[in-house]
């Protein structure tokens, strides 16, 4: 099926959905900063509802695992320390995620380490690969054909995106040295090029139309 042809019935199919498309900022425990980015996915949604006509919320909704985690299939998470979950949450997420959730990680520099060490809590048989440069979240709306997008520089490493695959279908994508969250912040915060704004917002939108094309 050709893209654009994909990109309409995914629309068509939302708009007859009672309920505006939101998403979940993930609280966590460990110490880190989970609500970095403040202004980041307001300006992300906005963004899709204007590129796409979707019907979206006009703000994040605060989520955590043991309290309202099932409400918000789609999760982000960012931050610049550590993150922790004890065995429980890492087992609720890892339902939620196999039964048709997303997450979005999100590294803003300093999450990176104790992550990875999450990610195989919760996943102990799988492992963070690379996505291939040729996989939808690259290609649904939007064109990136070398992958995820570099915002802000750190350590001098080209950016990644990993993730996490069952079934054939990514439940968990990582963006790592490439800090989208930011470049979805208000342009005063950062005065990052409008370009590598738009970029980042491109790929945040790209991502969510993924995840809403993967639902069964």
């Amino acid at each position: 099926m050709m893209k654009c042809s994909l990109f309409a019935i995914l629309l068509f199919t939302f708009s007859l959905c009672s309920t505006d498309f939101q998403i979940g900022r993930l609280k966590y425990d460990g110490g880190g900063d989970w609500y970095s980015s403040p202004s980041a996915i307001n300006n992300l949604l906005q963004f899709i509802s204007e590129k796409t006509g979707m019907k979206c919320a006009e703000m994040e909704t605060v989520v955590t695992i043991s309290d309202n985690i099932s409400s918000f299939p789609y999760l982000y998470l960012t931050g610049h320390g550590t993150i922790s979950m004890s065995d429980t949450e890492a087992e609720i997420m890892r339902k939620h995620l196999l039964k048709g959730g997303f997450l979005h990680a999100d590294d803003n520099y300093g999450l990176n380490e104790s992550f990875r060490l999450l990610v195989k809590k919760i996943f102990p048989d799988k492992e963070l690969v690379p996505v291939p440069f040729d996989h939808p979240i690259y290609h649904i709306k939007y064109d990136f054909t070398n992958g995820i997008p570099k915002v802000h520089e750190h350590d001098g490493k080209p950016p990644e995106g990993l993730g996490i695959f069952h079934n054939g279908r990514l439940v968990l994508f990582y963006s790592y040295e490439s800090d989208l969250g930011n470049g979805w912040e208000d342009g005063e915060v950062y005065n990052d090029p409008e370009e590598k704004r738009i970029q980042a917002l491109k790929m945040g939108c790209n991502l969510v139309l993924y995840y809403l094309s993967s639902l069964k």
